[in-house]
């Protein structure tokens, strides 16, 4: 006899065995590709090692184009440059090209090109299944195994950590042979990697650049040090440069300092007689290092410039200006300083017995002697040239040089200050789509032809024909009283839109198309004349204290301003000054242009020094083409 609670009793047990039954079955079926793995047997297990180490190997392959490619296996489009900027997407170094993760496109625009690390990770796992394919097992084909997998369905999980990267390949693999036969489905692997530890002290040097700009900061010391910005110097004389050897200058400047920067952390390895100046107040893990090169892409641009000097006129001995008693020469130059910086971030070492390196490349830039403006979180645009997204008119363009020669331009198109790139003509001829401006400018330039604009409405579709002038390079002489002059002197050439200034004898040739000039000869010689110490004195009226200041009352307080003494040791001496209209025939037909001036006498005091300011404005030259 059976019990009523007894039979509830056992069918409690049957319940319990049939949910063992159950999840015993889950289990098998869940953990079956490894169990399965680990009952490999002995004679395949060679060959699967061979395919894990393949997988291994591939790995680290992709680990190394990341970390030097700047966390991209896939590059990003590439984007050119332009002659207002630079910098393309891409930075060329040693041949190979590493994505910007901060530049300024060829439109004027702030872009970041900075990976996640999901990305990484993305693109480390498509690089791994691609070339899963380049695993060889010819040696094992000739023993007689069979291996096959399906590529094409597999799926590779990648996971970036600090010291290692864990990759998980989801594919079947087949291996037999005889009688002998296994299918795996999952492989797995570690590697010993500092690339997520590379990774995040890169992003965290980058950020902190974004915020502080000490590398834009750096560079307007280097430029402040090594070029003339803005002062004042007691001479008579212009002071002049050679931009050329200003920008070398700068250049190697900005390369030796670039390479010293160091970040807080490496500042221990420092002797302490080191420049503190050049450490970074930011910690991060990994040996970095600053690089830059002046073989890499620079832009430099200086204004006020004639050519490629740079001149400031002195202030205080032409006419009328006698009052100062003493001379003086002021400058103030405008740059524009654009250029790259290569960060790399290595770790000491590594489990394949060399250090890893992460690399990245950013622009520095300099606008107007100021640093950028910080980015925000997401890119800025400075300004959009909103017109040029907008070319619907078809206008065609024909260059021409004065003998109606075709001439090969470059062609922009200029409406209310907004300048647009439209093409460059071949054989003269240029057909393009023009943003629509009434009473705009075609701008034409081409190497060897003086820049020209033309005037021209693009509502309506319409041909505009542009006349270039030739430039030719032609020898200056300078004769003084009719002698041969080899001492210092200035000579310009000014036009409405071509002026050029020479500094001789430095330069001795010039660049001149045909048009109207005033042609402008300063002669400078060694002076004795020494300007004394003066005072001065200069009144104000001021408001009177207590209640005359309430009502509107005033007094006069004097202050004296002290002059130092001055040596003038170059004075003008000579030179003068004529208009000239230069037919392009005397400069297609002559090799020298021989400019013959008088001279004028030496000052011994200020008043004499302006005596000659004087007397040169009513001096003519002499110009002769040969």
């Amino acid at each position: 006899m059976v019990l009523k609670g007894d039979k509830r009793g056992q069918v409690t047990i049957f319940i319990i065995i049939a949910i063992l039954i159950v999840a015993g079955i889950g289990i098998f079926f869940t953990f079956r590709e490894s169990i399965t793995s680990k009952q490999i047997p002995a004679s395949i297990d060679p060959v699967y090692n061979t395919f894990l180490s393949c997988l291994d190997k591939e790995t680290y392959v992709g680990i190394d184009i990341l970390e030097s490619q700047a966390g991209y296996i896939t590059l990003p489009n590439f984007q050119p440059g332009s002659n207002y900027m630079p910098f393309s997407s891409q930075l060329d170094f040693l041949g190979n090209p590493i994505p910007y993760w901060y530049y300024v496109s060829g439109n004027n625009i702030q872009k970041e090109q900075v990976p996640s690390k999901a990305e990484m990770e993305k693109q480390l796992g498509d690089f791994i299944k691609e070339k899963i394919n380049a695993c060889r097992f010819d040696n094992y084909y000739e023993q007689g195994f069979g291996i096959s997998f399906n590529q094409s369905g597999a799926k590779v999980d990648i996971k970036i950590n600090k010291d290692k990267v864990d990759i998980s390949l989801n594919m079947n693999l087949n291996i037999s042979k005889g009688e002998e036969s296994v299918l795996i489905k999952n492989h797995k692997i570690s590697v010993n990697s500092k690339l997520g530890m590379l990774y995040n002290s890169a992003k965290k040097l980058y950020e902190y650049e974004q915020e502080t700009l000490f590398l834009e900061n750096y560079t307007i010391d280097t430029l402040r040090l090594y070029a003339p910005v803005d002062g004042v110097k007691l001479t008579c004389s212009p002071l002049t440069w050679n931009a050329n050897d200003v920008f070398d200058k700068l250049q190697k400047a900005i390369e030796v300092n670039t390479l010293a920067l160091k970040t807080k952390q490496g500042y221990f390895s420092l002797k302490k007689k080191e420049n503190k100046y050049f450490v970074e107040d930011i910690s991060v893990e990994g040996n970095v290092r600053f690089l830059n090169s002046r073989n890499w892409t620079y832009s430099f641009e200086v204004n006020p410039s004639e050519g490629n000097m740079l001149i400031s006129q002195p202030v205080g001995n032409q006419a009328g200006m006698g009052i100062l008693g003493f001379c003086y020469t002021p400058y103030h130059f405008v740059y524009n300083v654009k250029y790259p910086v290569l960060v790399q971030i290595s770790s000491d070492d590594n489990s394949r017995g060399t250090g890893e390196i992460f690399q990245f490349p950013l622009a520095v830039v300099i606008q107007g002697n100021n640093p950028r403006k910080a980015l925000e979180t997401n890119a800025v645009k400075f300004e959009v040239p909103e017109l040029c997204d907008k070319k619907n008119t078809e206008i065609q363009v024909n260059v021409f040089d004065t003998k109606l020669n075709p001439v090969d331009a470059k062609i922009s198109y200029e409406c209310f200050g907004t300048k647009c790139d439209i093409g460059k003509s071949s054989s003269g001829v240029l057909k393009g789509n023009f943003p629509q401006c009434a009473n705009g400018d075609v701008i034409a330039k081409a190497s060897g032809y003086k820049d020209t604009r033309y005037q021209f409405s693009t509502v309506n579709q319409g041909i505009v024909d542009v006349i270039m002038d030739k430039l030719y390079d032609l020898n200056i002489k300078l004769k003084l009283n009719n002698i041969d002059y080899n001492g210092e002197a200035t000579i310009s050439f000014i036009s409405d839109d071509n002026s050029r200034t020479i500094v001789y004898p430095e330069q001795k040739t010039i660049n001149l198309s045909e048009g109207q000039y005033e042609v402008q000869v300063h002669i400078y010689k060694n002076s004795s004349l020494t300007l004394g110490a003066t005072k001065s004195q200069k009144c104000i009226e001021i408001p009177q204290s207590g209640v005359g200041g309430f009502l509107g009352f005033t007094k006069e307080k004097c202050f004296t301003i002290e002059f130092p003494a001055q040596v003038v040791s170059n004075a003008l001496s000579g030179g003068g000054k004529k208009n000239y209209y230069i037919l392009e025939s005397e400069l297609s037909n002559s090799n020298t242009i021989e400019i013959n001036s008088k001279s004028l006498p030496t000052p011994t005091t200020i008043e004499k020094l302006q005596n000659n300011y004087i007397t040169f404005d009513e001096r003519s030259l002499d110009i002769k083409f040969k």
